[in-house]
Order: structure tokens, then sequence, then C-alpha cells
């Protein structure tokens, strides 16, 4: 039964999100092979993206191909993989305009979704607390013997958040081109700090190995465009009524 609540919840999600993408996919002048090749990385960008961590992980399955069809995947690098996928599909076809900003809500909505599959499942977990909010997982260590918190619903929070805000950013055309890559580095940043709630092992200066991913990925993010938020031009959008 938690499996088939798993797979409705994450199909659920996926619909909605190919709805609203339909919905917010501003009216970008390009070759239809322009933007198959843009879908393209961007689909295989996410999808190592979601893999590699785990697979450098587990460096046995990786040399074998294993690892690349067991479970387990990551969000973030999932996110951070499509979207330079999509930059180098973009280099490759020698493409110019911004495509990102009206993929911010559709993501959004879609992972927090998402996360409640996660909560459903039981994986994800936080860390052990004594909050009244705090939930038994089975699937824990402990048997669910202890309450933990539920980092799904606060992930799930985090986005829906998100998606509200952003949907008001791009209706008011504020940032233009830039909307995909705050969301990047606001959810980066979300994660660094949240990442001390959730049993994940410890490394260096007493962080995990996401925050120390996150780093040199946050300061890349920021520094690659020398541009000024809101000074990129952007095809118009549905948002305007203009053709």
């Amino acid at each position: 039964m938690t499996h088939l609540a798993y797979m409705a919840i994450m199909l659920t999600a996926i619909v909605v999100g190919v709805i609203l993408l339909r919905l917010f996919q501003e009216k970008l002048e390009l070759a239809w092979w322009e933007k198959a090749g843009i879908a393209l990385g961007g689909f295989c960008g996410a999808m190592i993206g979601a893999k590699l961590p785990f697979a450098i992980y587990d460096w046995d399955g990786l040399l074998d191909g294993t690892t690349w069809f067991a479970h387990g995947k990551t969000i973030i690098a999932g996110l951070l993989g499509g979207y330079f996928g999509v930059e180098l599909a973009k280099w490759i076809l020698d493409i110019r305009t911004k495509t990102g900003d009206s993929f911010v809500v559709p993501v959004a909505v879609s992972i927090g979704i998402g996360r409640w599959a996660c909560f459903v499942a039981g994986c994800c977990f936080g860390q052990v607390c004594s909050m009244p909010w705090g939930v038994a997982f089975p699937s824990a260590p402990d048997g669910g013997q202890f309450l933990r918190h539920p980092t799904q619903i606060y992930e799930s929070i985090f986005h829906l958040t998100c998606a509200a805000v952003f949907f008001m950013l791009w209706r008011k055309k504020r940032f233009p081109g830039q909307l995909f890559k705050i969301y990047l580095i606001t959810y980066m940043t979300y994660r660094f700090f949240t990442e001390w709630l959730r049993p994940e092992p410890t490394f260096a200066l007493g962080l995990t190995a996401y925050q120390l991913a996150a780093i040199p990925l946050f300061a890349f993010l920021i520094w690659r465009d020398q541009k000024p938020l809101g000074a990129t031009k952007t095809e118009p959008s549905i948002a305007s009524g203009s053709e």
C-alpha cells in the first residue's frame, strides 16, 4: 500500500508539473529542434546529476553500471544537473535566449508535492527530536522508537512557498532571466542549513558532503553571470499577454 501511495503521489507531482509548465511556458522564438535540444539537455543533466552522488559513493557500482539503475537520488544534484545540462545544450546550439524563468514555479510545485511521497514512504527523514510535530518512522534505524524531524514536510513547505513567491516575481517581471538561478541558490542555502537536521555523516569542519560541495557551487552560480540581476532581456511571456 505504501509503495502504491508513493507512486500515486509521484505521478501526481509529474502530471501537475507538466500542466503548469505548459501554462507558464514562455513564447520562445526558437525552432522545434532547438527546443528539443534544450529539453534533452535538461532531462539528461537532471538524470545524471540526481544519481551522480550515489555513483561516486559506490565506486564498484559506478564501474559496473549498477548504481545508475539502483534506488537513490538527490533532488538538489538533479536540479543542478538539469541547469548545467540546459546551459550545455544552449552553448552547443548557440542559443542565447534565456529560457529558465518559466520553469521555476512548475519545478517548485512538483518537488513540493513529490516530497509528500518521501514522507509516505518513510525515506529522507530527519534527526531524532523532541518537537510535538515529530514523527516516528518505522523505516528508521530505531524502527520508529523515537520521534524524528519530518524533513520531507519541511522541504515541501519550502518549495511550495518558493512557488508562490517566484510566481509573483514572474508576474511582475522581476529579475528576468535570473529566476531559476535564484531559485537554485535559495534552495542550496536552505539545504545547507537544514543538513544538520538530517542524519548525515560529517567530514571536514563538521560539515556534511553536501555542505562542502555546496560552497563552491554556490560561489560558481553567483560568479557565472557578471550582469546585474534584472539586466537580461527575455522573450515576452504569457503573463503580459504579449504576442
